[in-house]
């Protein structure tokens, strides 16, 4: 037996803010919000995000012929301290998944570096010996493969060895666990954590006449071994998985109050806008002539696009395109709609609009 609830006001999508993102940073944008859902939910996806989300990271290395952290190197002018100072930014990316069979184990990368007195000298006597040059063939990609680990000044033929592992925050060296270390092994700290920053906060927003729902604004920024994308998406999984523990003491189901919406209502809502010529949401002139040498001549057209098909217009640019999809936003519509719960899809799009403009003609004649 279901008990009735009141209708919550929630957000029908998450809006990116396109003229500001990066590969490492976004705004997200939600709303609305009941009144104090906006500070709930955004602080705990913020804490979530800040430290439990989990990227690979170097847990130790070794080099030939270093016993410790604290030695001397001949031919290179940082010591092993400051080696392993620098080797402590490097940033590397893979996405563990079952369907892939990629592992979450620890892996062990090496290279033999091998510096001759010519490149030293084309260098001009100081070579420097950046992360791509010192880490071996592996399934992980760089994020930052000009970091600098250490500067050669005679030849230098050495092996490097890296261990990778997963982890969650910061793990500092003592605290690693999990394998055995080998001779001259250097174990260090290591910020597995691929968040930088994470700030949100809420302003008022308007639903109807009331002016006191809640707006929430999120800023991400990461590293690079995630996108802020992958972050905020993390981060609800992780949310969701840990609210789903409290379900076993439920008593009753809860039946929320909503709005009755009759589909063929819906249907007429969302063709109101499709049927809109693109020359009526005041694009740019160099926008709207991109989209009419396409022959795209409505809204319906435009948004069951997906976005990669876009940019395969002849003069067709990213600002246009960050143009248009802050146009659709402000509608409720994006690129590479799915439509079909309306019966409309990319093959039928001009016939279904050439037919509710008919049928629409002939109700009001």
């Amino acid at each position: 037996m279901a008990v009735k609830y009141g209708k919550f006001e929630m957000p029908k999508i998450i809006k990116l803010d396109e003229e500001t993102k990066t590969d490492t940073y976004t705004r997200f944008i939600a709303e609305p919000f009941e009144r104090g859902f906006g500070h709930t939910i955004g602080n705990a996806l913020r804490r979530i995000m800040l430290n439990s989300l989990e990227a690979p990271g170097i847990i130790s290395v070794r080099i030939e012929g270093v016993s410790h952290e604290y030695t001397a190197i001949e031919g290179v002018v940082e010591d092993m301290t400051h080696i392993v100072l620098n080797m402590k930014s490097a940033l590397l990316r893979l996405l563990p998944t079952e369907e892939e069979n990629v592992s979450k184990e620890m892996v062990v990368v090496s290279k033999t570096i091998d510096i001759t007195q010519n490149m030293i000298d084309k260098a001009n006597g100081s070579y420097y010996v950046t992360f791509k040059d010192a880490f071996g063939p592996s399934h992980f990609e760089i994020i930052n493969p000009n970091l600098r680990f250490f500067t050669v000044t005679k030849p230098f033929h050495r092996r490097i060895d890296f261990r990778i592992g997963y982890g969650r925050g910061y793990v500092p060296s003592e605290r690693h666990e999990g394998f055995e270390k080998i001779i001259d092994e250097i174990i260090i700290d290591t910020a597995f954590s691929p968040v930088r920053l994470v700030n949100y906060w809420v302003e008022n927003t308007r639903v109807g006449q009331d002016t006191d729902f809640d707006k929430l604004i999120i800023d991400v920024v990461t590293d690079g071994r995630l996108t802020p994308k992958e972050v905020l998406s993390f981060a609800t999984q992780i949310g969701i998985e840990h609210f789903m523990i409290f379900d076993s003491v439920k008593t009753h189901d809860i039946a929320f109050e909503k709005e009755e919406v009759k589909k063929n209502k819906d249907r007429d809502e969302i063709l109101s806008k499709l049927v809109l010529k693109i020359n009526e949401i005041e694009l740019s002139v160099r926008s709207t002539n991109c989209l009419s040498s396409a022959n795209i001549e409505t809204i319906g057209e435009l948004v069951v696009m997906p976005e990669s098909d876009m940019l395969k217009f002849r003069n067709f640019g990213k600002k246009s395109l960050t143009e248009i999809k802050q146009k659709l936003s402000d509608m409720g519509l994006y690129l590479g709609m799915d439509l079909g719960k309306y019966g409309i899809n990319r093959d039928n799009i001009k016939t279904v609009i050439k037919k509710y403009l008919e049928e629409t003609a002939a109700g009001e004649a």
